[in-house]
């Protein structure tokens, strides 16, 4: 064990409650979550930011001594890479996303160039018990994760937003729906059932007005899967819905056909019956037939409305309109349409 003095804590580290100086074990668990230190080699002109637990954006550079959490990532338009099997002080690591998940990159998008190369330096070590100089691995999350866990909205209506790929203005579509119900005087809750740790989006929706957010991260996942984005759901949706909130709003990061668990999330029925309405973010209008296509065919889910880049100008607009019978608004020009439209299908009532 050994002191460190850290520039950036990551983002995905922010349950830790890290200051600037740090305890560090060469031992190394390669376990998603477990908290590491490591020193960054090079620099870059672009996707050179790490998210800070503050949430605000920082430039990385050559030297800097940063915090992260050791995970996976399969993205469409970023890095991809693997958990390390074996780690130890002095070995090359890289990090693979803003939130400051650290694994192996096996696969550059061109758009980011190359990723930070890493000098892993050590474990990050917690001290639970007060007065006892015994650390352990600090790892991320606040809240463990409960395998099948009966889903209780309490009666709270839930919309949920979901893509055709990344970057497709599922954030941006729930930040203006989330607007327009919080202008409608409901109190919002929202959260972020699958993805790669990021608080970004969730950060933008407390802006939006929410009250309460959430993200898989608290449970102590770095990077969701097939395998746990259902569980996750749950207890997110769980957890919102007890502090009975007039309606919750979530995103399905990444797309329908993705690497993180949208799939088996609309598969489960338990949580596809808790749907009120769901909103398909679309980048052109033939994503939209496809995506309106699986949601209809595969999950017997019919969308509320269809926004993202495919409802840029009228053009696709009409189309989706014309083609595939779903109402169609463009978040950013047309929030308020879309929020009415949400308000419409959730609270048939409202006046």
């Amino acid at each position: 064990m050994k002191p460190l003095i850290v520039d950036k804590v990551a983002s995905v580290a922010m349950s830790c409650k890290l200051g600037r100086e740090v305890r560090i074990s060469e031992d190394i668990p390669c376990e998603e979550g477990v908290v590491v230190a490591v020193e960054v080699l090079n620099n870059k002109s672009s996707y050179n930011q790490l998210e800070l637990t503050s949430g605000r954006m920082a430039q990385v550079k050559a030297g800097d001594i940063v915090v992260g959490a050791l995970g996976h990532r399969h993205a469409l338009f970023g890095y991809s890479g693997h958990l390390p099997t074996e780690l130890g002080p002095g070995d090359s690591v890289n990090i693979l996303n803003l939130g400051g998940v650290i694994g192996i990159c096996d696969s550059v998008n061109p758009d980011r160039g190359q990723p930070f190369e890493c000098r892993a330096l050590g474990t990050v070590l917690d001290f639970p018990y007060l007065g006892e100089r015994i650390g352990r691995p600090a790892r991320v999350g606040v809240h463990r994760l409960e395998p099948f866990v009966r889903l209780d909205t309490a009666g709270v209506p839930v919309v949920a937003l979901a893509g055709t790929c990344m970057d497709s203005g599922k954030t941006a579509a729930a930040c203006a729906i989330i607007s327009r119900l919080t202008h409608a005087g409901l109190r919002v809750g929202a959260f972020k059932a699958t993805g790669v740790s990021l608080r970004r989006d969730v950060l933008a929706m407390e802006d939006a007005g929410a009250v309460e957010t959430g993200i898989f991260t608290d449970f102590g996942v770095v990077t969701t899967t097939p395998a746990n984005g259902p569980d996750l759901t749950r207890a997110l949706l769980n957890r919102l819905c007890a502090g009975r909130p007039d309606i919750v709003v979530f995103e399905l990061g990444d797309g329908l056909l993705g690497a993180y668990g949208v799939q088996a999330i609309l598969s489960a029925q338990d949580i596809r019956q808790s749907l009120n309405a769901v909103v398909l973010c679309a980048n052109d209008p033939v994503a939209a037939w496809g995506g309106v296509r699986l949601l209809r065919d595969q999950f017997e889910i019919e969308p509320a409305a269809v926004t993202g880049r495919a409802t840029d100008n009228a053009v696709g607009t009409e189309m989706i309109v014309d083609q595939l019978n779903v109402p169609a608004f463009n978040a950013l020009t047309q929030g308020a349409l879309l929020g009415n439209e949400v308000i419409a299908r959730v609270f048939p009532d409202w006046c």
